[in-house]
């Protein structure tokens, strides 16, 4: 038997998603102002060393003699072998791969330097998404149930999911990077929510009154978070690829704030990673939709096109994790892959829920 509706936590829950979408906003530009203000920051590292790697010319040439009598002046003050100077310390950039561009570490870890602009992104974000969960909580118990039973509380609660995901993460590292383009997101999703898909709060429908749609959707919001988090990495891996071919084949980097950013490899391979487990919650997705549908339609699969489209994201990452691991695809090609199975994400979520009849038409628009 449905709980009563409260239009009161309705409202609240609406007041908080709009406190919450102004909250990303100002940390979205934080995010922005630390990329600007690091690519300055780093670009001076840059000179610094360039001006040392010059300066060290001179007594190498100068001290050679004095070489031969033990006597070497240049390597005590450089710290390091004669004639090789040692760049300038940074805990944030180094050089990768081939034409000496600046990148992120590999590892991904926290750097010893503090960036304000970031710390206060972070806890803006942080803020952003308790509020956030607020909103969700109160539409949870204005509706009396779960909320995501239609396409405005499936979008809020998945924004929740990719920040609280991306929040976790940083725990372990520093993905702070990806900060400007996850919270992004969000405000796309939290706008896109209220103002094309915003829905009363009200009862299910018959149909999703079962608790498979606690299990069902919940892996769904959870897989379509993590999709979010690999569709900005393997647009900045696309970026930074083109980065660094540029920069290697002696043309000028004017991508500075893309120093802060790992190398494209470094990104690929968490990019696959995460998206190895998206998939497996994704499969579980469609397993657990064909069980709900049986219980509800008496069949496992009747090629309704909501049940296709699943089917289709679940083939695209498929084929992107074999041809990854199998068959080298690597680089922008797995990159571009990984893109279009997102863009289904975006298409089954959109197109197909608004303007494909069938038994799945749970829009609430």
């Amino acid at each position: 038997m449905p709980f009563g509706i409260n239009e009161t936590m309705g409202q609240y829950s609406e007041l908080f998603m709009l406190l919450a979408a102004g909250t990303y906003t100002v940390a979205f530009i934080a995010f922005a102002w630390d990329l600007a203000k690091s690519s300055k920051a780093l670009r001076a590292i840059d000179l610094k060393a360039a001006q040392a790697e010059e300066t060290a010319k001179v007594p190498v040439a100068a001290g050679a003699g004095s070489a031969a009598a033990g006597s070497r002046p240049d390597e005590a003050r450089l710290g390091g072998p004669a004639g090789r100077a040692e760049r300038p310390s940074s805990s944030t950039a180094k050089a990768a791969g081939a034409g000496g561009v600046v990148t992120a570490d590999a590892d991904m870890k926290y750097a010893a330097e503090r960036r304000a602009p970031a710390r206060v992104a972070v806890a803006l974000t942080v803020l952003g998404a308790l509020i956030h969960g607020a909103g969700v909580v109160t539409r949870a118990l204005g509706a009396g149930r779960v909320p995501w039973g239609n396409m405005y509380e499936f979008l809020t609660t998945g924004a929740f999911v990719a920040i609280a995901v991306f929040l976790l993460v940083l725990v372990r590292r520093d993905l702070r990077f990806l900060g400007t383009f996850v919270v992004g997101l969000a405000i796309i999703m939290l706008v896109a929510a209220s103002v094309a898909y915003w829905t009363p709060v009200g009862h299910l429908v018959p149909a999703l009154q079962s608790y498979w749609l606690i299990i069902h959707v919940s892996i769904a919001v959870l897989s379509s978070a993590l999709f979010t988090l690999t569709f900005a990495m393997s647009a900045l891996q696309l970026v930074q690829s083109h980065r660094q071919k540029t920069v290697a084949a002696g043309g000028a980097d004017k991508l500075g704030f893309m120093r802060l950013v790992p190398s494209a490899l470094s990104l690929e391979n968490l990019s696959y990673r995460i998206n190895a487990i998206a998939f497996i919650g994704w499969t579980f997705t469609l397993m657990f939709g064909a069980i709900w549908a049986e219980k509800a339609w008496g069949r496992f699969w009747g090629w309704d096109t909501k049940e296709v489209w699943t089917f289709v994201i679940w083939v695209v990452y498929a084929g992107y994790l074999h041809a990854r691991a199998t068959r080298g695809w690597t680089g922008n090609r797995a990159a571009w892959l990984s893109i279009v199975g997102y863009l289904c994400v975006i298409f089954n979520f959109t197109i197909v829920n608004q303007f494909f009849n069938g038994l799945h038409s749970y829009s609430g628009l």
